[in-house]
């Protein structure tokens, strides 16, 4: 397949990639504004739009927390998917410069967002939660998606996580190695701490041509 053709493509997106979304849906809208800006990898508009269109089918309303949210676009596309969420804070210890660049093309685009994304640059450690909030994260490597859940679970909120990067030397697979692959032993262990906090569970998946780390983890208290 040519690579201007893979969902998977670490390549940015350019004016050039334009003809790839040509209707007026909301998806291709979004994806020439991002050719527009011409700064996000492919693969990241893929996962983003993905998980967003999933976590907004099972949760609406609440401040969107984006946690090691990189460009903030997942962020973004939860807003315009369900519009009673007031705002939503983007959080990542270091956020890409060009993410500046991102938001203003999707500003020119939906001038409704302005003043509704807060790029917050800290440790994830530092923000503060409430069980208002829908938290989620895409592919937050390795222990950064164990804090994910750390926090929204002592905040009570819902949540949703991507993750990615499993360290397999230090995670707890629950002695189930035999039997799963290290990741996979390592999100049902997740899942099940996530049960055993009183959080009722969604699991599903992303289309795997985008990445293999494809599984989708949703929970309410």
């Amino acid at each position: 397949m040519l690579d201007f053709m893979k969902r998977s493509s670490k390549n940015r997106l350019t004016e050039k990639e334009l003809f790839l979304f040509p209707s007026d849906t909301l998806f291709d809208k979004i994806g020439r504004t991002v050719c527009q800006a011409g700064c996000l990898p492919r693969k990241e508009l893929f996962e983003a739009w993905e998980v967003a269109r999933r976590v907004r089918r099972r949760f609406r309303g609440g401040r969107i927390v984006d946690l090691a949210c990189g460009h903030g676009l997942t962020a973004a596309l939860l807003l315009l998917l369900d519009d009673s969420s007031p705002q939503a804070l983007a959080v990542d210890r270091n956020i890409p410069a060009s993410a500046k660049h991102l938001h203003k093309a999707l500003l020119k685009t939906w001038p409704r967002l302005k003043n509704r994304i807060e790029f917050i640059e800290t440790p994830l450690q530092e923000i503060s939660l409430t069980p208002a909030d829908l938290v989620v994260s895409v592919h937050a490597c390795g222990k950064l998606t164990d804090l994910v859940l750390e926090k929204a679970t002592t905040a009570k909120a819902r949540l949703a996580v991507l993750p990615c990067c499993h360290n397999l030397d230090e995670a707890d697979q629950g002695g189930l190695g035999g039997w799963l692959d290290g990741p996979l032993a390592i999100d049902v262990v997740r899942a099940n701490q996530l049960r055993e906090k009183g959080y009722k569970l969604y699991t599903q998946q992303i289309p795997g041509d985008i990445t293999p780390k494809n599984r989708l983890l949703m929970a309410e208290p």
